[in-house]
């Protein structure tokens, strides 16, 4: 039997999972990575660190399951998106990754981010992408940007690690804001704006198409006498919907953790840029994805957690796990600013309403409905109610019955909760390798997990939640004003 390997590049690990050819889970090893910060703001990872936890990593699940590591057919590479790993001649790396959480290149992204650059990318030109860092290096570190050969992306440095090739995948790409995205090719415009050519950027496959293989001395010291076909990979977002079979139009996942996400799949190009939602494509051909991200999600719950000095699960515990009509005390959860779809990160957060009875209670339920609407927010920032009609729920907060019953409700579309077991991006990579070794047919591969529970919208709150959503949209305005003229940033 042969298996298959995902690889996830996380901001703090790296992790490694070994599947069947059924897809069972047969083995999984983690190596811890740091992240340096030596000015604020800045945010960097050193290259090196990464192939380091690769070995370490490999290491432990050829002493732990060395039989299932000889078996490994196929790998698929995930990871977190956006960060500037930049090579020199040689392929030596020049200075640290500039990570995606890095905001130094806040005037360059501005100066990037115009009708153009939203015409040819379909997004934003945030500081965090990575055309924007180059930007900052060319104006700021010239000796470096005079030395630049080529710019990959985090994953696809472990790539070049892995099988000598640069190559990079359309959903990865796509966060750079050098991709076309509706053709899924290299803009020779955007790149010619930051002083670069397609030269300088590697090879584009699709996420289930071979990138390569891995190359003889490594496959020798793995114990693997095959070869290995590694395969194009995802972005961290579009490789965990591969792992909860999140690939066709009308599907999505809703992540609940520090912050949220709500993705959904889609087949044709529609880019709604003015929204401050992402429209990349997907890790499959010819489809995309929207994602639309609010900032404290499960935050808001950890914030509240620490303000009361309970714990959050003793706070939603409360509630029981079915949702009542929405109240009248409002919660808007910018604690962080807020990215989908107001693209503001002065703006910060807001209770409203309070009265004398207020109680515990009340106000957690009142936080758990401002993230439901903020994620509301990015429902109809992609497409509004009705464009999806499921969505799968992982994260932290997706432990909470009421908070995915409330979700429900405030999307007004079924939220399905996985049964236990490891459907993330490493899952996802997994996948990829499976379809890129074999040929398999991706929508028989990325299937939706086993369900442990659905929850349904309820007809007769959908009337109380839409004027609650309205009064909660009519809040943003309003606290953008105020700080206005309270002299405070907006």
């Amino acid at each position: 039997m042969a298996n298959y390997l995902g690889l996830d590049l996380g901001t703090s690990s790296l992790k490694v999972l070994i599947i069947d050819e059924n897809q069972q889970p047969i083995a999984t090893a983690t190596a811890p990575l740091t992240v340096q910060r030596p000015e604020f703001g800045w945010s960097e990872q050193d290259p090196a660190s990464w192939i380091e936890a690769c070995r370490t990593a490999i290491a432990e699940l050829k002493e732990t399951h060395g039989a299932a590591l000889t078996a490994v057919e196929g790998i698929g590479l995930s990871g977190h998106m956006h960060g500037a790993t930049i090579l020199g001649e040689g392929d030596e790396v020049l200075r640290p990754c500039i990570l995606w959480n890095d905001t130094r290149s806040h005037r360059e992204a501005a100066e990037l981010d115009d009708e153009e650059a939203r015409r040819i990318t379909g997004n934003i030109v945030f500081p965090g992408f990575t055309a924007p860092k180059l930007a900052w290096v060319r104006r700021n570190e010239p000796e470096v940007f005079g030395r630049v050969r080529r710019v990959l992306l985090p994953k696809d440095y472990l790539r070049l690690w892995l099988t000598g090739e640069a190559v990079s995948e359309m959903s990865d790409a796509a966060g750079t804001s050098w991709l076309d995205t509706g053709r899924r090719d290299w803009s020779e415009r955007m790149l010619e704006r930051t002083g670069l050519t397609r030269e300088h950027m590697p090879a584009l496959v699709e996420g289930g198409e071979s990138s390569g293989t891995l190359r003889a001395e490594l496959a020798s010291e793995w114990g693997i006498a095959g070869r290995v076909v590694v395969a194009g990979g995802g972005g961290d977002n579009a490789a965990s919907a591969c792992g909860v079979g999140v690939v066709k139009p009308g599907t999505g996942f809703l992540s609940l953790g520090t912050s949220g996400v709500l993705f959904t799949a889609a087949e044709s190009y529609a880019p709604r840029p003015e929204t401050a939602i992402h429209t990349f494509c997907h890790a499959l051909p010819n489809t995309w994805h929207q994602m639309g991200v609010t900032l404290s999600a499960a935050g808001s719950i950890e914030w509240l957690s620490q303000f009361l000095r309970e714990k959050p699960a003793e706070l939603t515990g409360t509630l029981g796990e079915s949702c009542e009509a929405s109240g009248r005390l409002l919660f808007l959860p910018y604690l962080a600013g807020e990215r989908t779809p107001h693209n503001d990160a002065a703006v910060r957060g807001v209770l409203v309403g309070l009265e004398a009875s207020t109680d515990r209670r009340d106000v957690t339920r009142a936080v758990l409905e401002g993230v439901a609407f903020s994620m509301r927010d990015c429902l109809e920032a992609g497409g509004g109610v009705g464009s999806v009609t499921r969505l799968v729920a992982v994260g932290a907060g997706s432990r909470s019955a009421y908070w995915l019953d409330l979700m429900a409700n405030a999307l007004q579309c079924q939220i399905a909760l996985p049964a236990a077991g490891d459907f993330g991006a490493a899952l996802g990579a997994a996948r990829l390798g499976l379809v890129a070794a074999t040929g398999a047919d991706p929508a028989a591969v990325m299937t939706e997990p086993p369900t442990a529970r659905v929850f349904e919208p309820r007809a007769e709150l959908a009337g109380a939640f839409a004027e609650a959503y309205g009064r909660y949209r009519s809040l943003y305005p309003a606290i953008r004003d105020w700080q206005a003229r309270a002299g405070q940033p907006a």
